[in-house]
């Protein structure tokens, strides 16, 4: 199957060629359409950006703002130069979206961005979007990796406060999603004590409340006693475990929520004594899944372990390649 005339492949991001719109560019352009707010998708600099209104709001608070923002609702449509454009749901964080693309050819193109079909109460659940070409990532696309259950992870790191009331129990979490949603996760276990959050985890925190995600109790841990946070736990970026910061915390206890965590030795050599397998994207599983269900014609590979998607494609008659984009950071999960 041959790209469609009206899309082209460039390493810096896809681009709509009549409109001059790319999607999630690796640098700054005059018009871009942005499928979340994590910044190796959403870059500061942009003339125009189309997105969800939470999308926009993100990239507001963290200083990605556009010149000009253009928030467009999950299912509503718009017009770019005779290729129609709406957004879907990618379950990946507050906000995320698929871009699915009509051309004036009638081929249907949809990019998942990142995404991930385990629940989760922060977001809205991924929507499966039948296309003709599927755009996808591969951050995790080894058969090692098949996330546990969420509420697992949880329960652990329940059990390991409940053991350890004479500590801090540290979680280092990526501050844009993974954090509310291991606030969420915790909540929906019963856990109604506070939560402690590092200075750089506010912000955000408050942005997905002022969205409707209830978080409960959250308080600074900047101006706490450190007696008080004895078995309590508390978010932190993961760079904050080995940071001077946390040395103030009562005999803390290191524990990192992230896919990455099934890789045992990355625990190791971040000296975490607690790995959570706590993921905001699509598992071996998953990715394979999505696509036999959705059956396109053509699967394209934006990033990630992308020659092993690609060969279990080919393997069942799907026309696969890898798109080799750059910007794209898989290691911040």
């Amino acid at each position: 199957m041959r790209v469609p005339e009206w899309i082209e492949i460039n390493p810096q991001g896809l681009r709509l060629k009549a409109a001059d719109v790319w999607i999630d560019p690796a640098r700054p352009v005059p018009r871009a359409l942005v499928t979340h707010g994590h910044s190796d998708h959403a870059r500061a600099g942009h003339g125009e950006a189309w997105a969800t209104a939470e999308t926009l709001a993100i990239m507001a608070a963290r200083g990605q703002s556009p010149a000009i923002a253009q928030p467009l609702g999950y299912g509503a449509r718009a017009d770019f130069a005779g290729v129609t454009v709406s957004l879907h749901p990618a379950g990946h964080i507050l906000g995320s979206a698929q871009i699915r693309m009509e051309g004036p050819d009638g081929t249907v193109i949809v990019v998942t961005g990142d995404y991930k079909r385990s629940p989760d109460p922060t977001c809205a659940p991924f929507e499966p979007v039948p296309c003709d070409i599927l755009v996808t990532e591969a951050t995790f696309a080894l058969p090692v990796f098949r996330h546990p259950p969420p509420a697992t992870e949880v329960a652990r790191l329940l059990e390991t406060a409940a053991r350890n009331p004479d500590r801090a129990l540290l979680v280092g979490a990526y501050a844009l999603g993974k954090a509310q949603r291991l606030a969420a996760l915790l909540r929906a276990a019963g856990h109604h004590a506070p939560l402690y959050l590092h200075g750089a985890m506010e912000k955000l925190m408050a942005l997905y409340a002022a969205h409707g995600v209830q978080l409960g109790d959250f308080r600074p841990v900047a101006g706490t006693e450190r007696d008080a946070l004895a078995g309590a736990i508390l978010l932190a970026p993961p760079s904050a475990l080995a940071d001077r910061w946390s040395r103030r915390l009562p005999d803390p206890l290191p524990a990192m929520a992230s896919g990455w965590m099934r890789i045992r030795a990355r625990a190791r050599q971040r000296g975490v004594e607690l790995p959570l397998i706590l993921s905001d994207h699509a598992d071996w599983d998953e990715l394979t899944a999505t696509i036999a269900e959705l059956r396109p014609r053509e699967v394209w590979v934006t990033h990630g372990r992308d020659d092993a998607l690609v060969h279990w494609c080919e393997t069942r008659q799907v026309r696969a390649r890898a798109l080799h984009l750059v910007g794209r950071d898989d290691e911040a999960d």
